[in-house]
C-alpha cells in the first residue's frame, strides 16, 4: 500500500503497510472522513512523522488519540495550532518546564519547534471523529502504533520515552530499557498531575540524558 508518510519510516514501516489489518484500518479511516467530521484533517494524519525522521527522533512523548474539538489537533499528540486555547493537559504540561527548568511558560501550544528538535509526538491512536473521545480506539492503529514504538526501540539508540498516565506506561514493555531511558508518571490531566506529575523533571532528566549520550539537548 502506498502511504503518503516521510521516507525513513516508509522504509521501516513498509512490511506494516502491507499487512491485512492495515487495509482494514485505511478503509476504515477513509471511511470515516467521508461521512462525519474526524480530526485531525486527513493530511495531517502522519504529521508527528512528516516533522520528525525516524533517525532523528530522540524523545519520545506518548499520548492516547487526538484532541476533539474544532481546530485544535494537528497530528502532535498535546499540541494544538497556535491561536487556540492551551488544553488543561499541555498547561500542565508548560507549568511543568517552567517550574523544571525555570524558564516562561510558552506562548504558543504548536509543539512543531519540539518536533523538529527530534521529539516524535505520537498519538497511539492517530484519528478520532469530532466531540468524541476515543471514537476509534481497537480499529487497528495501536497495532500500527504499538509497531511504531518497537522499531524506534529497535533502531534508534540512547532515545528517551516519557510515558505519562496508565495507559502510555503500558507501552513501556515495548522499550529496551539497556539502550534507553524511560521516564514515567501519571498524566499531565488536572485529575492526576498532582498526584506526581507536578515535580517528576522529566524535561531536564531528558536533556541531561541527551547530553551524556552526546546528543544535542532540546529547547522545550
Amino acid at each position: 500500500m502506498d502511504v503518503k508518510i516521510e521516507n525513513s519510516w516508509k522504509t521501516a514501516l513498509e512490511y506494516e503497510f502491507n499487512k491485512p489489518y492495515f487495509k482494514q484500518l485505511t478503509d476504515f479511516v477513509r471511511g470515516e472522513y467521508a461521512s462525519t467530521t474526524v480530526y485531525p484533517p486527513a493530511k495531517l494524519i502522519f504529521n508527528a512523522f512528516n516533522l520528525c525522521p525516524l533517525e532523528q527522533v530522540k524523545v519520545v512523548i506518548l499520548g492516547q488519540d487526538p484532541y476533539h474539538e474544532p481546530g485544535q489537533a494537528h497530528g502532535l499528540c498535546f499540541s494544538v495550532n497556535d491561536g487556540v486555547q492551551f488544553p488543561p493537559s499541555l498547561l500542565n504540561i508548560f507549568k511543568e518546564i517552567s517550574d523544571d527548568l525555570n524558564q516562561p511558560v510558552p506562548t504558543s501550544g504548536n509543539l512543531e519547534r519540539w518536533a523538529r528538535q527530534g521529539v516524535f509526538l505520537l498519538n497511539a491512536i492517530l484519528t478520532v471523529r469530532a466531540h468524541q473521545a476515543a471514537s476509534h480506539k481497537d480499529k487497528g492503529w495501536e497495532t500500527f502504533t504499538d509497531r511504531v514504538i518497537s522499531t524506534i526501540s529497535q533502531q534508534n539508540s540512547g532515545a528517551v520515552f516519557m510515558l505519562w498516565g496508565s495507559y502510555a506506561r503500558s507501552k513501556a514493555s515495548l522499550i529496551d530499557k539497556t539502550r534507553h531511558l524511560v521516564l514515567e508518571t501519571v498524566h499531565p490531566s488536572p485529575l492526576s498531575a498532582y498526584r506526581g506529575f507536578f515535580g517528576c523533571k522529566h524535561f531536564s532528566k531528558a536533556n541531561e540524558w541527551l547530553i551524556s549520550h552526546g546528543k544535542t539537548p532540546v529547547e522545550w
